[in-house]
């Protein structure tokens, strides 16, 4: 390749990259990051391109790419630096593009668009369901069946792993966001009477919280289960029509810990604007909180009695419900579907012809279809990758 040539052309491109036996490699940060799945991921140096050939419109064309990646310890002492010479086919007459780049120890690579990373072949966005006022919450069960509100129509749906809609139960306290644990009983965001609800499989109720040191809560949100029974749940304040009250019943709208064994409620983020959105990592080590108010994504690192420590800015865009796949990205909803890989970086958008996408889980018997809550409708998506946690 013609390096002097290649480091005068740079096209508006994202690059993500892996690199076989070498972990994921790091760029110009100093000190590795850990990813949503506990890998180290960073980001690599901003390639440089070179076209290959001319063509019109709308066709392939070949490019070169210079690549140096580069990984450091903790202590910023670089660790590896190598210059790889990649040949792909972009499509670059569309608008801003991203493409994954693998690289080998033995420096051979390969690259392929995004779509073939995200997205199953030929997988096109689906209208499942309508007529709803307004859907929210969904949750996978472990046959991969999802669950989902229409809140204010009071009721629970399920859409059955063999395409079927059927009400699960109705009233079902303006549940909200809501997540099974893994004895199989749903976790609900009760909305009416601000409370924390436990449905067996039978639509038996329990509530498991309704206040904080002798107040009600705000009115929880969206909830998240970790892997030893213990969840986290958001509490900001959104004045609905069903109630009595218009003032904020708590001193702030914050995150909760509701122990494992059903006797500790604890406040664990008291610093956030209006928290939204929330999903935790499987292992059960870090959880990933949308400030919707502020317009940010939060990761926190969970320690095992329940406190978060090491916050740290995930991205500059907040969420109302979000999910995680297993290679670590992070699916954030509002104006469609938001798409971030595991350092934070944008690399998707899903169109969704709604005013308004609440929420998003994967689900399905392979739990490989994203299922969408969007205003009125219920929406899927079949997808390269599958959900990272079983009920989400």
């Amino acid at each position: 390749m013609d390096t002097e040539r290649t480091s005068s052309v740079r096209l508006p491109l994202l690059y993500l990259l892996t690199a076989a036996g070498l972990g994921w490699l790091t760029g110009p940060r100093a000190q590795a990051q850990p990813d949503a799945l506990g890998h180290d991921r960073t980001r690599p140096l901003p390639p440089v391109v070179n076209p290959g050939c001319a063509s019109k419109p709308g066709e392939w064309q070949s490019y070169d790419v210079l690549w140096t990646p580069q990984r450091f310890d903790t202590d910023g002492k670089l660790l590896f630096a190598k210059t790889v010479d990649v040949q792909a086919d972009f499509d670059f007459t569309g608008p801003e593009k991203t493409v994954q780049v693998s690289v080998g120890e033995d420096g051979g690579s390969k690259a392929k668009k995004v779509s073939d990373r995200l997205l199953a072949p030929g997988a096109k966005l689906e209208l499942l369901a309508g007529d709803f006022k307004f859907t929210e919450g969904p949750t996978c069960d472990a046959a991969g069946n999802v669950f989902f509100t229409d809140q204010p129509n009071d009721r629970i749906l399920k859409w059955s792993v063999d395409g079927k809609l059927s009400t699960f139960r109705q009233p079902a306290g303006r549940a909200n966001g809501m997540c099974f644990d893994h004895e199989g009983n749903l976790i609900a965001c009760a909305d009416e009477q601000t409370e924390l609800w436990s449905i067996t499989p039978d639509g038996k109720v329990t509530v498991l919280v309704k206040e904080y040191q002798g107040r009600v809560l705000n009115g929880p949100n969206d909830v998240w289960v970790r892997p030893d029974g213990g969840m986290y749940f958001t509490d900001p304040f959104y004045k609905r029509p069903w109630w009595k009250h218009n003032q904020m019943p708590q001193d702030g709208q914050h995150v909760y810990f509701f122990s494992s064994d059903h006797r500790k409620l604890t406040r664990v983020v008291a610093d956030l604007k209006q928290p939204n959105g929330i999903i935790g990592a499987p292992d059960g080590k870090t959880l990933f909180v949308a400030d919707i108010g502020a317009s940010k994504t939060y990761r926190f690192d969970i320690q095992p009695d329940g406190p978060l420590t090491g916050k740290q800015l995930f991205c500059e865009l907040g969420s109302d419900g979000m999910t995680l796949d297993r290679e670590g990205n992070i699916y954030l909803t509002g104006k469609g579907v938001t798409v971030f890989d595991p350092t934070g970086h944008q690399f998707e958008h899903l169109d969704v012809p709604e005013p308004w996408t609440a929420n998003v889980c994967f689900g399905g018997p392979d739990k490989q279809t994203l299922f969408i809550t969007a205003s009125q409708k219920l929406y899927a998506i079949k997808l390269r990758v599958k959900g990272a946690n079983q009920a989400k």
